[in-house]
């Protein structure tokens, strides 16, 4: 039922899109045959389709399989020796299985300073939660608790999945108008300069409309935060997930006022269970996270049972 339903999302989504862009093309429909470029629009928004969703689940399908390389996560077996790292996978997989998860997911610890966390993977049961050594040594107990019963409500809630189809629905609707952008420039132009032109536009609209759409994105990421904070405190406690915030707070403060020194950014930000601020007017829009005073409001606000 549960994959009846995601099947269900991926087709009405798809769905939309195309009828988004039917209206659209219909407004546009007159001065586009005029320009002679109409016959060709069926196919144009049948490959924007495929491109944009194939390029957004292929990242998903290796999605687990990155990470591992890119961090050097150390798999965690619950038979392991160590009993601080098996307490970890016994902590993932109880809250798992209070998310009525049917698949344990597999626990990763990664070496880095930084207190974050994250979920990731193709679904439900092919996920892994992966925790930095530095959350391990500084979090308390139920701090701890908070992080991961967080990231274990991102795999329950299908986070992974949903924010693919979102992705790839922007990346369709880039690659459809970013070439009809391009063909109408192009046709307005010599016919000499007509190739170089409608492959600059392309570079230029990919770029442009994608940029346009990060906003949604992002804007759909930090809902899932509020969510996945909520799930956190229903399977852990309020007071953990506070905690856990609060604490994350305090570091990434004191981290931002050594950034001057070259410390750098992490191009997965977008995973973890937090990131670092940006500035205010429209790069607070592109944030994948809600400001962490914000999530804390939200929780103190939230009634759990």
């Amino acid at each position: 039922m549960i994959w009846l339903k995601r099947m269900g999302l991926f087709l009405v989504t798809n769905i939309l899109v195309m009828v988004t862009v039917g209206i659209v093309w219909s407004l546009i429909s007159t001065f586009l045959q005029m320009q002679g470029i109409n016959s060709y629009i069926p196919l144009l928004m049948a490959l924007s389709l495929v491109m944009g969703m194939g390029g957004a689940f292929i990242s998903l399908l290796i999605s687990r399989w990155m990470a591992k390389r890119l961090y050097g996560i150390q798999i965690i077996t619950p038979q392991t020796a160590d009993p601080n790292l098996r307490r970890l996978v016994e902590k993932v997989h109880n809250f798992a299985r209070h998310a009525n998860l049917s698949v344990m997911p597999e626990v990763g610890i990664y070496d880095s300073p930084d207190l974050n966390a994250f979920a990731t993977g193709p679904s439900k049961k092919r996920s892994m939660v992966a925790v930095s050594t530095g959350l391990l040594g500084k979090l308390s107990d139920s701090e701890l608790d908070g992080v991961l019963a967080h990231e274990v409500s991102h795999i329950a809630n299908g986070d992974m999945v949903t924010m693919t189809l979102i992705q790839g629905i922007v990346n369709a609707f880039a690659f459809f108008f970013s070439r009809i952008l391009a063909n109408i420039v192009a046709s307005n132009v010599d016919e000499k300069f007509r190739g170089v032109v409608h492959f600059m536009c392309v570079i230029i609209g990919d770029i442009l409309f994608t940029f346009l759409g990060s906003f949604v994105v992002a804007s759909f990421s930090r809902a899932r935060e509020f969510r996945a904070d909520a799930g956190g405190a229903r399977l852990a406690s309020r007071e953990s997930m506070i905690g856990a915030l609060r604490k994350l707070q305090a570091t990434l403060n004191r981290d931002q006022n050594s950034e001057e020194t070259g410390l750098g950014r992490d191009p997965l930000a977008s995973m973890k269970i937090s990131s670092r601020p940006k500035s205010g007017g429209i790069l607070a829009l592109l944030m994948t996270h809600p400001p962490l005073e914000v999530r804390i409001q939200a929780l103190q606000k939230l009634n759990v049972r």
